[in-house]
């Protein structure tokens, strides 16, 4: 299991490196002379059509929003399922402590900003947007570090993480939600029937579970619902354990695991960050750059999470509801809450539904996604950089 989780830390890490190295080359491209190249790239028309029975015509910049984010959501569901049924999370006892800080990781950022913009109904849509927690930035900085932070405390990471995005899952679900159609609701429970059914007849192709998936993603796209929860129907549909035909046990989830991981950590969410962290600081004064959309978002990032995070733990040790990773000293549970503050991809996927990609705020809710981010990284980094390993106790 530990070279397992080592493996998966691996590669969290360097693609959290690889996202660092495409937010810079967005920035570049769209702060140079090569913006309008850049802008008239994310907003090329790309159309799917079957005669006059269906179409689908979206900017690029959608169709990775809403087409290879759903692949992301297809990971996050895998691995929300091995483990909530093998692993970190399928106990009470190793669920309480990063469900419950994760709990404390979304409320007082939300909180942040509904204090700095009550009352303006545009402006509160973007409620959730410092609630997110990017996993691969925050393994990025960790794996930085070397053996000087514990196993035990990278897991409580990814376990809190994984909390975080059922979280922004249940929010997109409930909240971002528009202009219901009735028809293509319908024709999604239908194929969302059809999915669990291949489930309890024990259908096993992966290829199988695609074509289904493809057109419930595209009825979900039609339905008004966010088409990237088709991600998460499809993996809780995918068998857990099976036997192939030669009579051998395998696990579908696991493989399909495996084999999108790697597309979805060195390719799909660099794309994502390529097209949606371009930001024009070229036209920004200090006075227009800290309005209080962004305001709520820096400080619900950089100090909502780090607050909601440390004092919900706190309290769940305090109480004796939960208890400190192995090898764990309280200043380093301290630096790994303060990295839970860098939102990044999930903050920016949150941002383009709450504002649908628009310049209403002049692309400061995406500075200030940047600034909140930023400011926990360095911190976080900083402060476990200055901390040492416990005394007697192995922290591998």
């Amino acid at each position: 299991m530990q070279i397992l989780v080592r493996r998966f830390l691996k590669k969290e890490s360097t693609s959290g490196i690889i996202l660092m190295i495409v937010t810079i080359l967005a920035l570049i491209h769209s702060n140079s002379f090569l913006s309008e190249y850049y802008n008239a790239f994310l907003h090329t028309k790309v159309t799917f059509k079957i005669e006059d029975l269906f179409e689908i015509s979206k900017p690029l910049i959608l169709w990775v929003n809403d087409g290879l984010m759903a692949i992301f959501f297809l990971l996050i569901g895998l691995e929300i399922k091995r483990e909530l049924i093998l692993g970190h999370l399928s106990s009470l006892s190793k669920i309480a402590l990063p469900g419950i800080a994760a709990i404390g990781g979304m409320l007082v950022p939300a909180l942040i900003f509904v204090y700095f913009n009550w009352g303006d109904e545009v402006a509160m849509k973007g409620w959730a947007i410092p609630t997110a927690t990017d996993i691969a930035f925050a393994l990025g900085i960790l794996s930085l570090l070397g053996n000087r932070i514990p196993v035990s405390l990278k897991i409580f990471l990814m376990a809190l993480a994984i909390f975080d995005d059922l979280g922004a899952i249940l929010i997109i679900a409930f909240f971002y939600t528009h202009d219901l159609s009735l028809l293509s609701l319908l024709f999604a429970l239908l194929f969302t029937i059809i999915l669990f059914a291949m489930n309890k007849f024990k259908i096993t192709s992966l290829v199988a579970y695609a074509i289904v998936g493809t057109i419930l993603w595209a009825c979900l796209l039609k339905s008004g619902v966010h088409a990237t929860l088709a991600g998460i129907i499809i993996a809780f549909a995918i068998p857990l354990n099976a036997i192939n035909e030669k009579r051998r046990r395998f696990s579908p989830v696991k493989s399909l695991q495996h084999h999108i991981h790697f597309w979805v950590a060195f390719y799909i969410l660099p794309i994502f960050a390529f097209m949606n962290a371009g930001i024009d600081l070229r036209g920004m004064s200090l006075e227009n750059s800290f309005n209080n959309v962004s305001l709520g978002i820096i400080l619900g990032l950089f100090l909502g999470k780090q607050i909601g995070v440390f004092t919900f733990v706190f309290l769940a040790v305090k109480f004796k509801l939960a208890t400190l990773p192995k090898c764990t000293t309280w200043i380093q549970m301290y630096g790994v809450s303060v990295l839970t503050g860098i939102g990044f991809t999930m903050s920016l996927f949150i941002n383009s539904l709450a504002f649908q990609d628009s310049d209403i705020f002049y692309y400061t809710d995406k500075l200030g996604i940047l600034i909140g981010s930023i400011l926990s990284g360095i911190l976080g980094y900083f402060i476990l950089l200055g901390t040492k390993p416990k005394k007697y106790c192995n922290i591998d």
